[in-house]
């Protein structure tokens, strides 16, 4: 029953959207259609064009380490970008420009997590560089797992006050689907134990009460994906290196590494199929709630935590009618300490289905829901584009 009711939600907070959008379109001096030209559907991408107009993009939360249950807002607005000429000593391409997205963000759950923020990423074209640029504050009641020799698997409950801010530019190598850059981590954490237990895990250092992370590093990327929402095909390959250190400002000295790697392959005229592989890597005194854990649909967050971790998913996209298609996904993936512990660590599964709706054909957009399960858990989520989104 409860389910149930978690769905109807989901639906009319997507028709909200769809509502929203027609609705504020009418408001312009211009009138935007929201049909598209090509077979007459209900389609923002005019909208999106022409209006510059925005999506309030609905979240439904069902994320076990934060309450449970709770939802927000994310206000999204996407300017499209014309081709430009680029040219590198003396030969010149047509390029296109990713279209520039601005957002902001809100979040509250039954467990009074909440969460604003805002953020922007886009493309500065004569310079070839792309950009991000993210910062929120929130007040988040979070859940961590530790497992204990006598006991087992034990739940430790937090309240993390944060700010964190993430700038992120990448140069575009030639004419090449290459990028490299910075990237930059600040996240200024008060936390506080509110568990049950009267003294506090000693997993947990006296300075991480209330600390101050600042990381810099590289960023090496690869992408040349179809498009940068719901991708038909192309690869996007990922690497960064960030070091934390007191040089920077940082209450803390580690290494963090990231890499991942997403692949969309059109197998049919009707079925896309998708490839994700995701590691991470941390090396030397990170704070426990850093630590690298699995990130998949179904799972809770930090509900795995190791130094490092690594992960795989599938999942296939049949566009069985007009617009609409239906998605199906699993994976599997491992959080540990050291390699050495890689084969007798807790092998975490998720699989799961959803539907998506092709809403801006000219931006390759589709939005949906999604509905996955894990060992133990399982999760609703709003997708707007894609769920791999780093």
């Amino acid at each position: 029953m409860l389910h149930t009711v978690y769905s109807r939600k989901i639906i009319c907070l997507v028709l909200f959207t769809f509502i929203c959008a027609a609705l504020h379109a009418q408001h312009n001096k211009k009138p935007v259609s929201t049909k598209d030209s090509l077979d007459g559907a209900f389609d923002v991408s005019d909208y999106l064009i022409e209006a510059h107009g925005f999506i309030p993009v609905p979240i439904i939360i069902t994320e076990p380490a934060i309450g449970g249950f709770g939802g927000g807002v994310v206000p999204i607005f996407i300017n499209s970008q014309h081709p430009y000429v680029d040219s590198v000593k003396g030969k010149q391409v047509i390029t296109p420009v990713a279209p520039s997205i601005t957002g902001g963000l809100a979040f509250y759950t039954i467990n009074n997590t909440w969460l604003t923020g805002a953020f922007r990423s886009g493309t500065f074209i004569k310079s070839r560089i792309k950009y991000l640029a993210f910062g929120a504050y929130g007040n988040i009641n979070m859940s961590f797992y530790r497992t204990l020799p006598s006991v087992g698997e034990k739940k430790f409950e937090f309240n993390m006050k944060m700010i964190p801010v993430l700038l992120q530019a990448t140069k575009r190598i030639g004419f090449s689907h290459w990028y490299a850059g910075l990237r930059y981590l600040f996240l200024k954490t008060d936390v506080e134990y509110t568990g049950n237990h009267l003294l506090p895990p000693d997993f947990v250092s006296s300075k991480e009460y209330s600390s101050i992370v600042s990381q810099l590093g590289g960023v090496v990327e690869l992408d040349n994906r179809d498009n940068t929402f719901t991708p038909n095909k192309g690869f996007k390959v990922h690497f960064d290196a960030r070091r934390s250190d007191n040089i920077f400002g940082s209450d803390y000295d580690f290494w963090h590494l990231n890499y991942y790697m997403y692949a969309y392959k059109t197998i049919s005229k009707k079925l896309v199929g998708g490839w994700r592989v995701d590691g991470q890597q941390s090396f030397g005194d990170q704070p426990f709630y850093l630590k690298p854990y699995i990130d998949m649909r179904g799972v809770p967050t930090a509900r795995y935590q190791g130094n490092a971790d690594l992960l795989t998913e599938l999942e296939a996209r049949w566009d069985f009618y007009k617009r609409w298609s239906i998605m199906l996904y699993g994976g599997t993936g491992k959080a540990f300490d050291e390699w050495k512990d890689f084969g007798s660590s807790t092998l975490v599964y998720t699989y799961g289905t959803g539907f998506r709706y092709l809403m801006a054909r000219k931006f390759g957009l589709r939005m949906g829901v999604d509905v996955a399960f894990s060992n133990s858990d399982w999760a609703y989520y709003i997708v707007f584009g894609s769920n791999w989104l780093k």
